[in-house]
């Protein structure tokens, strides 16, 4: 795995020229590219959630479009459109923003359930399919949406189905007060990502992906994933818990960190580390646990408390 730590290595020193003092958050993104997943990140606006998709498009060479999502869009604004060309007589596909490798989806909340329900083919299948003709999607292609917790006037809230299409749910955070000045001091002539260069190329990064499919992963640690899973279900405070897909999730995401650390097999480590991450958003809390102020994240955290931990024998 020391090609897979590698390219991992080199696109996240290259993102923290512009993200500065986030390297678990951007170690967390590289996890859901390298597992080939799409990732919602939900926080406050200004904390830097364009910038790092950008600087993970510039820094691997890819193409990158970025969609602000309105409640005015129609589902064509997003996947593209059959125009007739009177110069020819025939219909032209003119393609969307979800034509990319790299797709942000800023604000996707604000968007009706109709437009959201675009992006669930091209997240799913890797492909869109429009007037009958289906156009697969260039890889790799990474749907990266943003959200605000807070402000919810104007806003369709994502369903079950939709955020079970993301691998990975995260959060940046305010940087703390050294690192703040640190972006001050970086932004002050111009913004570092006007200077950032391709650093893996789309191969490499292809190859990698397909590379962390061989870390291996113990049966105890298969039967661990599984059960965490089941707890969600079963939770008396959880109306409906995660489905076979966050199982799926959270088994590629922790070959993907076991590869990004340089090994070639899976520790209870690497499940603990994603489970928040990977099932937190995939549960519906039930109401009388949403009065007490209890969130998913915390469920997550109880569960991983109280289901034990594989013993040592996790090698290969």
């Amino acid at each position: 795995m020391t090609k897979v730590q590698d390219v991992s290595s080199r696109i996240i020193s290259n993102v923290e020229k512009v993200i500065i003092g986030k390297r678990e958050e951007i170690q967390r993104i590289v996890i859901g590219l390298l597992s080939q997943g799409h990732m919602l990140i939900e926080d406050v606006p200004g904390v830097g959630k364009t910038m790092l998709a950008k600087s993970l498009a510039w820094s691997i060479g890819c193409s990158f479009k970025r969609i602000q999502f309105t409640p005015d869009m129609l589902p064509s604004d997003v996947t593209g459109i059959s125009m007739f060309n009177q110069k020819t007589r025939e219909f032209e596909f003119r393609p969307g923003p979800i034509h990319a490798q790299i797709v942000v989806t800023d604000e996707i909340n604000r968007a009706t359930p109709k437009t959201q329900a675009a992006l669930l083919e091209a997240m799913e299948e890797r492909q869109v399919t429009v007037d009958g003709t289906t156009y697969p999607m260039e890889r790799p292609f990474l749907v990266l949406a943003t959200q605000n917790p807070i402000e919810y006037e104007g806003t369709f809230p994502l369903p079950e189905a939709q955020l079970d299409r993301f691998m990975l749910r995260i959060s940046l955070g305010y940087p703390d007060k050294d690192d703040e000045i640190k972006i001050l001091d970086s932004q002050q002539y111009k913004h570092p990502v006007d200077t950032l260069g391709q650093v893996v190329p789309v191969e490499e990064l292809l190859q990698a992906q397909e590379m962390i499919k061989e870390t291996y992963v113990d049966p105890l640690i298969k039967s661990y994933i599984v059960e965490l899973v089941t707890h969600t279900r079963r939770h008396s405070e959880v109306y409906l818990g995660a489905s076979p897909r966050g199982s799926l999730a959270l088994f590629k995401c922790g070959q993907a960190r076991a590869a990004l650390f340089g090994r070639d097999y899976v520790i209870p480590d690497d499940i603990k580390a994603l489970a928040e991450s990977a099932l937190a958003h995939r549960i519906i809390v039930g109401p009388a646990a949403r009065i007490k102020d209890v969130d998913s994240r915390s469920i997550i955290q109880e569960i991983l408390n109280s289901v034990p931990v594989p013993g040592s024998r996790v090698r290969p």
